[in-house]
Order: structure tokens, then C-alpha cells, then sequence
């Protein structure tokens, strides 16, 4: 019984080689093998740094880097000597179950969040260009303010649309901005404008301004952050003070309550909404 066994598993071995060599694809073989190596870094590389780390022909890596920036999957540095990935491959995994996963997870905080704070929230992913509103939760009180689900909020003039920047990789922030498409009255910023307000969201670790769009509104926004610390999404209070006798939790009180909700959802982010899982 023993030899028999021990015979039958270098049969088993040799045909799933078979099967494995029957429906190779080398082409899609190395471009998903780029995609993969360009996940795990942070600052990119140059095509002579892909090609020593898969071991593979500089002229055959040149063909592939190029196809996968012409359909838009890896985006080329400024200076044009390094590639990282582009968020295409984010935006086409917001059409995927485990976003809706995301949304699953999310609205029951949002939700505990709302009743505890007596305030809105809303959650944003990134989109083609600006930002789009995937839940809401309004607040349980007579007065409230809340972002219509499904509506798209500007990229750079928003408090969900600066946290989103902020917490990217100079490269991905580069691509988000490339994209960029203005929304009905985007208020415009320059550029180095919109880099200290990114940093100042970074060092913070949120975003607190007054809105751009609303008067005398308050926008908290938090990221859902990846373990490698991007943000795959924004939850943001417009958060409105009441002027009457009623006393209900101050600025700070809810900016602590959002901090909470968020890092239990940046939590679920990681296995749960990057790796498609």
C-alpha cells in the first residue's frame, strides 16, 4: 500500500505540469508578472530594475511596459525613467463584489457612528477623475445635511477628495490629478496650493476644513487605509453645530467617534478589498 501510494504521486505531479505547460500564455505571463512585482513598490522602478528582478529580455520587457502604459495599468514618472501602477486595475475592482463587501462592512458603522455623533456621513471611493459617493447615513435629528448617494464630489476642492490624495503614492497622486475631470462648480486650486494641503491632511492623519461648498459646515474626513497605508476610500461627516439649548457632541467628540468608525474599517480594507478576496 505504501509503494503504491508513493507511486501515484509523481503521476499526479507530472499532470498538472502538463496541464500547467498545455495552457501557458507567456505574453500575459509577463505582464501580469510586472503588475504583481509593481504592487509591492512604493517608489516605482525603472525598466533595467524590472527586468533584473524577473529575469527576463530588456527588449521583451520594453514591448510589455509599453502596452501596459498605453492601456493605461502602469503610469510612466515624470522624468520618464520609472513605472508604477496606475489605479485602473483599483477603479476596475470598484465593479467587483468586494467593493460591495466594503459597503457591507462600512454602513453598520456609519450607521452606529450617526446615531452616536447625531451627525451625517458619507463614504467615497475615487473614480475616473473624482470621487464618488458609494453610502450615506443620515443623522437621527430634526436637522441634518447629507451627500445624495451616487452623486460624484470634486477631487481638489473637497475634504474627500484631498484625503483621498493625500494618503497615495506620488505617482498615484500624479495619475488621480492626470485624470482628473471637474465637477459642477470645483472650485480651482493651484498645484502647490493642493501639495501643502496633502501634507498638512498626511501629518494630521485627517482632514478638518471648513466646506468649500456648504456655508457654516465643518467637513471631518478619515481614509480607509490599506496595512501599506493608501486610502481606498473617505468617510466624511459634514458636521453642522447646534446654536440652540440643546446640547449635543462637540467637534471634537465626533472628530474621535470618526477616528474610531474608520480604523475599524481600515481594518477590513486590507485582506478583505485590495487583494479582491
Amino acid at each position: 500500500m505504501r509503494t503504491s501510494n508513493t507511486n501515484r504521486l509523481p503521476t499526479m505531479d507530472v499532470e498538472d505540469k502538463d496541464d500547467a505547460d498545455r495552457y501557458r500564455a507567456p505574453a500575459l505571463d509577463k505582464g501580469l508578472d510586472i503588475l504583481e512585482l509593481l504592487a509591492e513598490q512604493k517608489s516605482g522602478l525603472t525598466r533595467a530594475e524590472i527586468t533584473k528582478l524577473l529575469g527576463r529580455n530588456a527588449s521583451e520587457m520594453y514591448r510589455m511596459l509599453e502596452r501596459l502604459v498605453a492601456r493605461q495599468y502602469v503610469v510612466r514618472s515624470a522624468g520618464g525613467d520609472r513605472y508604477s501602477l496606475s489605479l485602473k486595475l483599483y477603479a476596475l475592482a470598484h465593479r467587483h463584489p468586494p467593493m460591495n463587501r466594503l459597503i457591507s462592512e462600512a454602513l453598520p458603522l456609519m450607521q452606529r457612528f450617526a446615531a452616536d455623533a447625531e451627525q451625517s456621513c458619507h463614504l467615497a471611493v475615487y473614480d475616473r477623475g473624482n470621487l464618488l459617493v458609494i453610502a450615506q447615513v443620515d443623522g437621527p435629528g430634526t436637522w441634518g445635511i447629507s451627500v445624495r448617494l451616487g452623486s460624484r464630489v470634486g477631487l481638489i476642492d473637497t475634504s474627500s477628495g484631498r484625503t483621498m490624495l493625500a494618503f497615495q503614492t506620488p505617482e498615484q497622486r500624479e495619475h488621480m490629478l492626470a485624470e482628473h475631470t471637474k465637477v459642477k462648480g470645483e472650485v480651482t486650486i493651484d498645484h502647490g496650493a493642493l501639495e501643502g494641503a496633502c501634507e498638512t491632511i498626511r501629518a494630521a492623519g485627517f482632514s478638518q476644513k471648513d466646506s468649500q461648498q456648504i456655508f457654516g459646515v465643518t467637513d471631518l474626513t478619515f481614509p480607509v487605509l490599506t496595512a501599506s497605508g493608501q486610502a481606498i476610500a473617505a468617510m466624511t461627516c459634514p458636521f453642522l453645530k447646534r446654536i440652540d439649548e440643546y446640547v449635543a457632541p462637540s467637534l471634537d467628540q465626533v472628530t474621535q467617534m470618526l477616528r474610531e468608525i474608520v480604523q475599524g474599517l481600515s481594518m477590513f480594507a486590507e485582506p478583505e478589498v485590495r487583494s479582491g478576496s
